[in-house]
Formats: structure tokens, sequence, C-alpha cells
């Protein structure tokens, strides 16, 4: 009988624990009745009684694994923990909130039985607030131009074969996309669309600076765009500068035009003056990861493991 596994990456997520385990295994007696389950929970340093939950469950069920970590390292750290201790034939990543219909795995189930070596759930409508909706939407446009297969919603519901999993534990790097880690590892893909619950229990912890911090993660570790923009914007800027100059100076020699003001000198002081600190800014991002790669910390620190 073959095992599918579920990681779930928690957070502060007391009240929606028990609810997100009981949908798992209510489809493993309904649905999915000849597969075997098992859940591995990821408690991400919370300071609530999400712990006491998963423990509350693993006494009930031998399917249910738990890692705890020492404090909090962020939900891609959790998920990678979780990947790394899944010993299905198939993986989910679902979140804790509720917000994922457990439901769709059923039908994820089926096209991997097909031959799909990753199904991917991606978001077409989202009951999220108009600011979060649309920063995700700028934030998604703009890595479609280096991720193309990314869908428009972005997604974190997956289903991946053991294949998939085996490459994905071999990357180690920390400041990485998942999103786009999961795509390059698979060779067929499918995509589900679904609409994205709205969250009734608690709320997100997954704030405005991590939203940033995701993105950074994403446009500087899935394409070298922004690095070979700073070469096409440096030799833009240059040859308008010198095309100015040649301008001037034609100007000067055929109509003595004086070049006076100390206006044309300010705007163009700050304009080149803000293009070499921004693209300062992105070449440190890129030698703080390559740094940060070297020293080899680990990405998270397990407290507790309860297997």
């Amino acid at each position: 009988m073959l095992t599918i596994s579920f990681v779930v990456a928690v957070y502060r997520n007391a009240g929606t624990i028990i609810p997100t385990y009981e949908q798992i295994k209510h489809l493993f007696s309904d649905a999915l009745t000849s597969f075997k389950y098992e859940v591995i929970f990821v408690d991400d340093g919370s300071d609530d009684n999400s712990l006491a939950e998963i423990l509350q469950i693993r006494e009930l069920d031998s399917n249910v694994k738990a890692l705890s970590f020492a404090r909090n390292f962020g939900q891609l750290a959790a998920i990678t923990a979780g990947l790394k201790y899944a010993t299905g034939d198939a993986v989910v990543n679902v979140s804790a909130d509720l917000q994922d219909p457990i439901k769709l795995v059923s039908e994820m189930v089926s096209h991997w039985q097909k031959g799909s070596d990753l199904v991917v759930c991606h978001r077409t409508q989202r009951s999220d607030p108009f600011s979060a909706r649309l920063f995700s939407r700028i934030a998604y446009g703009i890595l479609k131009w280096s991720i193309p297969k990314l869908p428009a919603g972005g997604f974190d519901f997956v289903l991946m074969s053991r294949g998939v999993l085996k490459t994905l534990n071999e990357i180690e790097v920390r400041n990485r996309f998942f999103q786009a880690d999961l795509l390059w590892a698979s060779y067929r893909t499918t995509f589900i669309p679904y609409t994205r619950l709205a969250r009734t229990i608690g709320k997100s912890q997954f704030g405005f600076l991590k939203k940033i911090k995701l993105f950074l993660d994403a446009f500087l570790d899935a394409s070298y765009l922004p690095i070979r923009a700073i070469s096409c914007l440096g030799l833009f800027t240059s040859a308008a500068g010198f095309i100015y100059a040649i301008a001037v100076a034609i100007s000067r020699l055929l109509h003595d035009t004086p070049f006076v003001g100390y206006a044309p000198l300010m705007i163009v002081s700050l304009i080149v003056g803000g293009l070499n600190l921004t693209m300062l800014g992105i070449v440190g991002e890129y030698i703080w990861r390559i740094y940060d790669e070297v020293r080899k910390k680990p990405s998270y620190l397990i407290q507790s493991e309860y297997l």
C-alpha cells in the first residue's frame, strides 16, 4: 500500500491544527482508502499551544510525527525540515491555517498516479485584503519574467513525487525560492486552479516584511536578471551621458551656447548617484548571500523530535 506524506509547517496555529489533521484523516477514510498516510507537523518555535495540540494528536495516532524548532526560523525552514523526514511515496505540502482545501488532495493523487511528478494547486482567487492581493500581483508579475512557468497567483499547496523530493533535499541553499526549485526539479507538472479559502481562525503570521524577504529571495535566487539589468542600466547611463556631452560640446562650438546653472548638474548627479547606490545594494545582496552560504550555518535547529 502506497503512503502519502503531509508536511505541515506550524507557527502560532493553535485552534487550526486539530481541524487540519481531522480533514486529512477523513480524506483517507473516504476518497483515498487504498492509501496510507503520514503527517509531519513542524512547529516553528510557536509561543502558543500549537505544540501541545500536535502532541495530543500524536498520542492518538501513530501516523503523526512532529518536529519542534528551538526558535522561529521561518516557514521555508519548517517546510525544508519536514521534507527531509518525509518517508511517503508522494509528499503534500499544506498549510495549517485551513485555507487550502484538503479535499483537493484526492485529485492531486490522481494526477500523480497518471504520471505527473509535481502537482501544483495555484491560487486563482484569494480572500485576502486588497493590499495583500495587490502586492502579490505585482510581485508575481515581476517574477514571471525570470520564471515563466510560475503561476500568476503563486502556490504553496503541492504534491511531489519521491524523485522530486530527493532532488529538493539535495539542494542545500539557505536563501532559496522554494517554488522555483520545485518547478526546476520536476519534468512533468500539472496545474490545478483553486480558490484559496478565507481564514476563519487566527490571523496570518506572514507579514509585509516577510513578504518583502520572500520577494527578494525569489528575485535574486531564481534568475540572473538583476545582475544583467545592472549591466544594461550602466551601459545605458554611460551612453546617455556620452551623447549628452557630445551635444553640449557641439552646441558650444557651433552656437557659442553657454552651459549655465547648477540644476542640470544636480539632476544628473542625483540620478547617477541613486543608480550607483541601487546597483551597489543589489551587488551587496549577492555578496551577503554568498557569504551566508559559505558559513554553512544550519537553516534551523531542532529542539525535539517526536517520531
